[in-house]
């Protein structure tokens, strides 16, 4: 009995569609033109990202918690490899939301409908 309580509460509680917080970085101008793991041809200029686990082809609404702005991003990559953050976005991404001076922002996401 107790084994199933555990397995429905852990099932309910995992919410694909929840706004979910953490950093952003964006690639370097080095990764043009090289194949991400989609499998598509990386090009800085458009709205893209790169995150572990989410399907190819999601789209994510991403908000810079510091200013409010929002950029909507596809799912192209896999990464970041680096534990504090959650994605990297192409430069022209970050750039409608972010400074690229910075490097690195806090941010909000959510998977859009």
């Amino acid at each position: 009995m107790m084994i199933s309580t555990l397995g429905i509460y852990s099932f309910t509680n995992n919410t694909v569609d929840a706004k979910k917080t953490s950093y952003a970085s964006y690639y370097h101008d080095k990764f043009n033109g090289r194949k991400t793991a989609s499998g598509e041809i990386f090009d800085n200029s458009k709205l893209t990202a790169a995150h572990r686990t989410l399907p190819f082809g999601t789209e994510l609404k991403v908000t810079n918690l510091r200013n409010g702005k929002e950029v909507i991003v596809t799912i192209n990559d896999r990464g970041p490899f680096h534990s504090s953050r959650v994605l990297d976005m192409s430069k022209a991404a970050f750039d409608e939301i972010g400074d690229i001076d910075r490097g690195t922002i806090p941010v909000e996401y959510e998977i859009v409908d």
